[in-house]
């Protein structure tokens, strides 16, 4: 259906809660990230994660035609950059220098979850093009009505990040991970693709494990035992924990207790047992939706060599390979990942700045900055064990 742009009501709700689940979820639908279904980023309002005490206010941007929603775009309204992993601390010195103010920012995401898949939740019977330029001129409205400093949108589809060039924003570029399934028919198979020496290092580390009695299982959906949940929320606690100040620990107890009802459909967990023992002596958290796997979290009660390794690599592959996973994102960082196979890929954010002096100091030094990240990204996949040709 094509809907004149004078029939849309657009209008900034500051609750998931006043979207309507099903409407949003059909719009949702055709991402491939599980993390901006209305289930998910309800959880996080509601359990305190992402809400307006811990500095995350909900400014959701919703259009209806008719009464029916057509569009939506999870915003939100920020004093601070923590937990959006895009590491913006260089424009904000910029603007301190400068004594400009660098909030409050505009920002669209799904909170604490570095996973590449936002863009406009659209009807596909609308005119996109018509839709989409709608979304933006509210967003510039808001912003300029508001004195909102900036406007960003983390961890973009790639298209998006182009299309959103003709609005005002520019894309920064940033290094993910990302294991493909070349069709494997097993984790052999995979390992076949890896050099001698890195795939005897991941044998002799899987048979470690073994041999001091560690048994590895994945399980998902409904199969997943109840006490995983409050046994998760303790290790997410005492991983961060090692990291003091430096540490990731945004999601409330509250979250975890919510999540067996509100997103057990969309989970996995990698789990360690020792021998004697029955809950499980390390846990890794997945999310997965159609054929792509995502590593969200994970903690270990006792440090095990390998035990990282196993539960975040190998056996999230392996449970892949078995069941149609053609993508695995295991979370940021470590270089360790390239040297199991996980290649280096772009990942974006797209940004703007409605002070034209700190407009142009980002669009000044922004292509540098994308052509470093694009030399580290190339450096890393140096470090690919595979097999080389000749």
């Amino acid at each position: 259906m094509t809907v004149p742009a004078d029939q849309l009501t657009l209008r900034f709700v500051h609750s998931m809660g006043e979207a309507e689940q099903l409407e949003w979820d059909a719009l949702a639908a055709p991402l491939d990230t599980p993390f901006f279904e209305w289930a998910w980023l309800k959880l996080l309002e509601d359990s305190g994660s992402a809400s307006p005490a811990k500095g995350w206010y909900p400014n959701h941007l919703l259009a209806h035609t008719s009464g029916k929603l057509v569009g939506a775009v999870p915003l939100y309204l920020k004093w601070h950059s923590d937990g959006e992993f895009v590491f913006d601390q260089l424009w904000g010195e910029a603007a301190s220098r400068l004594g400009l103010p660098y909030y409050p920012r505009l920002v669209g995401a799904s909170p604490f979850t570095p996973a590449t898949g936002l863009r406009f939740l659209m009807d596909p019977q609308c005119n996109q093009t018509r839709l989409s330029r709608r979304l933006f001129e509210s967003i510039e409205q808001f912003c300029l009505g508001n004195a909102v400093k900036g406007a960003a949108f983390l961890f973009t589809e790639p298209d998006f990040a182009a299309a959103s060039e003709d609005y005002g924003f520019t894309a920064w570029r940033h290094q993910g991970y990302l294991w493909r399934n070349r069709q494997y028919g097993g984790f052999d198979d995979f390992l076949a693709t890896l050099n001698t020496n890195r795939r005897k290092a991941i044998r002799h580390e899987r048979r470690a494990l073994a041999e001091a009695g560690i048994e590895v299982t994945v399980v998902s959906g409904s199969d997943i035992p109840d006490t995983f949940f409050p046994i998760m929320r303790e290790l997410y606690d005492k991983t961060n924990a090692k990291f003091g100040p430096w540490g990731c620990r945004y999601l409330t107890p509250e979250f975890f207790e919510g999540l067996p009802a509100a997103f057990r459909h969309r989970l996995a967990f990698a789990a360690a047992f020792k021998a004697g023992r029955r809950d499980p002596v390390a846990l890794a958290l997945l999310a997965h939706k159609n054929d792509l796997l995502f590593g969200r979290y994970w903690g270990a009660f006792e440090d095990i060599p390998f035990l990282h390794f196993e539960l975040c690599y190998y056996a999230p592959i392996a449970w892949g390979i078995a069941n149609g996973i053609t993508r695995y994102d295991p979370g940021m960082g470590g270089a360790h990942k390239a040297r199991r196979g996980f290649v280096s890929v772009s990942s974006y954010s797209s940004h703007r700045f409605f002070d034209p002096r700190m407009d142009m100091i980002f669009r000044t030094h922004i292509d540098r900055v994308n052509q470093l990240e694009k030399h580290y990204i190339d450096e890393l996949n140096e470090l690919l064990p595979t097999k080389r040709s000749g």
